[in-house]
């Protein structure tokens, strides 16, 4: 049996959810899929799938046997564009995740000058607010704030930003300022539950780390529903300094108890560990880690003025 054979059928039934979904993706039949699995796992001494009459689930042996065989698939594919010639011609569908807000701001220019430079790749882009697993979810290519959990891949930093507590003008002047993080519990807080799940503000206190819990009278889920109402006078509330650059530089809000502001947290462009890298993702990485960096220097609140991604190609 064609162990690379055997590997693609694997992914196929994990990626699809079954074997009769996996064989119409392959143009195999869902006898032939199922006898190749059952023959995978028969050599491999273990089980990959969980089967019912309704559904097919991976085992957790399966579900880390899929990250493998990922790579390993990965791996074959780029060494044959190496033979053929194409390595210095990215090609293919690149999958690009990253943060709802930070997406929305700095990647459709950056993306869409990508494409007219490198006319045979596709992009599909997921903007979502939760750390994504590379391998398992297919994905290319990430744009992650904050420090990396998973050793299995390799990062690029293009730039850092901090947890600030911003308030409007108005809110200010009929509420004292807080001087201290104590303060704040006698403020109007308006809570993104993304930066504060836990209604908790880890804060600097110039030696160590500090918890204080809060009670927000406000919670939302969305960033931008929350600055929205601290902009229009409703309360405090907690972000990233990225996201109120513009609000702060505009004197729309004001960002207090500057002095307690945690320690700045990385961004960087990450994607999966492996010996051969695609040159779709090489490509892209090379491509938008300059313009990434700028966008976000253009987007802390010390900048004089907005700094938009370069729409002029690398060179």
């Amino acid at each position: 049996m064609d162990r690379f054979n055997e590997l693609k059928v694997f992914t196929s039934v994990a990626e699809t959810g079954g074997f009769a979904k996996a064989a119409a993706r392959l143009r195999s039949s869902a006898p032939a899929v199922t006898r190749t699995v059952a023959a995978l796992e028969q050599r491999l001494g273990v089980q990959l799938f969980n089967r019912t009459t309704r559904r097919v689930s991976m085992t957790e042996a399966g579900r880390r046997f899929l990250e493998h065989a990922r790579r390993i698939l990965n791996d074959l594919d780029v060494a044959e564009s190496e033979l053929v010639g194409e390595s210095s011609m990215p090609s293919g569908h690149l999958t690009i995740t990253s943060p709802v807000t930070m997406g929305r701001m700095v990647l459709p220019s950056i993306v869409t000058d990508f494409l007219l430079a490198h006319p045979l790749v596709t992009t599909k882009v997921l903007l979502v607010d939760r750390i994504t697993n590379l391998i398992e979810e297919g994905i290319d290519v990430g744009l992650r704030v904050g420090q990396l959990p998973d050793s299995s891949i390799i990062a690029r930093q293009i730039g850092e930003v901090r947890r600030i507590f911003v308030a409007s003008p108005a809110y200010l002047s009929e509420h004292r300022a807080p001087k201290d993080p104590a303060d704040l519990k006698v403020h109007f807080m308006i809570a993104f539950t993304g930066l504060m799940p836990n209604r908790e503000w880890v804060f600097s206190d110039g030696k160590a780390a500090r918890r204080i819990a809060l009670k927000p009278r406000f919670e939302i889920n969305d960033a931008a529903a929350a600055i929205a109402a601290a902009e229009s006078g409703g309360g405090i509330t907690i972000a990233l300094s990225y996201m109120v650059a513009r609000h702060i530089r505009e004197r729309r809000l004001v960002q207090v108890l500057e002095a307690f502001a945690p320690p700045a947290v990385p961004v960087q462009l990450v994607y999966p560990e492996s010996r051969l890298v695609a040159p779709k993702v090489r490509a892209f990485v090379d491509y938008a880690a300059p313009k990434l960096r700028a966008a976000l220097q253009g987007l802390s609140p010390s900048s004089k003025r907005p700094v938009p991604p370069s729409r002029r190609k690398s060179t």
